[in-house]
């Protein structure tokens, strides 16, 4: 019977985002294929330098473990062809990484195949790919900035930090605060605290993370997978973030309503694997910590027109 997908976590993971490949990138830029596939076949057995996303990849394979089941699925997604992707793969063995499925697309774009591996996550330091999956709206997608320079996690638990408006939720609450300013945003949220908000890119996957925690014995409270929201949100509008969780089911371990405090010392408090955000204003600090990705918005949505507007102006 062929192996179903859906019942697990599935994060697809790029090469460029897994390793440190950013020498081999430049080569490929500047030098083209021939240079690009001369330079991975001769250093084919020199392991290479973990990325944005390795400790992350590596703590969510390790739940397996901890779980005695296989709850979590990582798939190494790179356009890499079969004989370039070799030392790719040398690595991934070398490192005793518990991935079996790789995509090897020779140079194609890899968002037609997210579907095709029932992908929760897709991660990735290619612009296009993570905007493609991002308009299609079929999965969480992330585009990773530069890994933190001092970043080595020794906790064995995996802690997973989200923002909150246009990340969890629907921009349509960071629409009103852009168009309407602070106060009538505040007025609204707790009038409407009672309201549930409407998901977001990355809803499915907190809602699938929250179903993870509970396949561990210790209890929800106790899982090894710990999930944190940093907002920029604060009293009186954070009611309304913890309703709609409540409303939907997930169970969220901490919540930091920062009111405009910078995100970068709690991120680091926290130890986040991974956090994901959709304002470059905050992951900047914020990637100099912990690994971060940023959400773009959908293409033809009134969040991206905004943007479009404010750098034309």
């Amino acid at each position: 019977m062929p192996t179903d997908l859906s019942k697990y976590l599935v994060v697809g993971v790029s090469s460029r985002a897994l390793f440190n490949l950013e020498k081999e990138n430049e080569i490929f830029n500047d030098e083209g294929i021939d240079a690009f596939r001369a330079f991975q076949t001769g250093n084919e057995n020199i392991p290479l330098e973990p990325g944005s996303a390795f400790y992350l990849v590596q703590s969510l394979l390790e739940l397996n473990k901890q779980a005695n089941e296989r709850i979590v699925e990582v798939i190494v997604m790179s356009r890499n062809s079969p004989e370039t992707g070799v030392r790719m793969l040398n690595s991934i063995k070398g490192l005793n990484l518990d991935i079996t499925r790789v995509a090897l697309s020779g140079g194609e774009p890899l968002a037609p195949y997210i579907q095709a591996f029932s992908i929760d996550l897709f991660l990735s330091k290619d612009e296009h790919d993570v905007q493609t999956v991002i308009d299609s709206q079929k999965c969480a997608a992330a585009l990773l900035y530069a890994p933190p320079e001092s970043f080595n996690p020794t906790d064995n638990r995996v802690k997973i930090a989200f923002d909150a408006d246009a990340v969890l939720f629907s921009g349509e609450s960071e629409e009103r605060y852009k168009s309407e300013g602070m106060e009538a945003f505040h007025k609204y949220e707790s009038e409407h605290e009672d309201e549930p908000l409407i998901e977001g890119p990355f809803a499915n996957l907190l809602k699938k993370l929250s179903m993870i925690q509970q396949h561990f014995p210790q209890g929800i409270e106790y899982s090894p997978l710990r999930i944190a929201i940093v907002t920029a949100r604060n009293a009186p509008s954070h009611m309304r973030v913890i309703k709609t969780l409540r409303n939907w089911g997930v169970y969220v371990d901490e919540a930091y309503f920062l009111g405009g405090i910078s995100k970068d010392k709690v991120l680091q408090a926290f130890g986040a694997h991974i956090f994901f955000d959709d304002q470059d204003v905050h992951l900047g600090a914020a990637s100099k910590v912990v690994p971060s990705g940023k959400v773009p918005y959908v293409s033809n949505s009134p969040l991206a027109n905004f943007d479009k507007l404010k750098i034309q102006s």
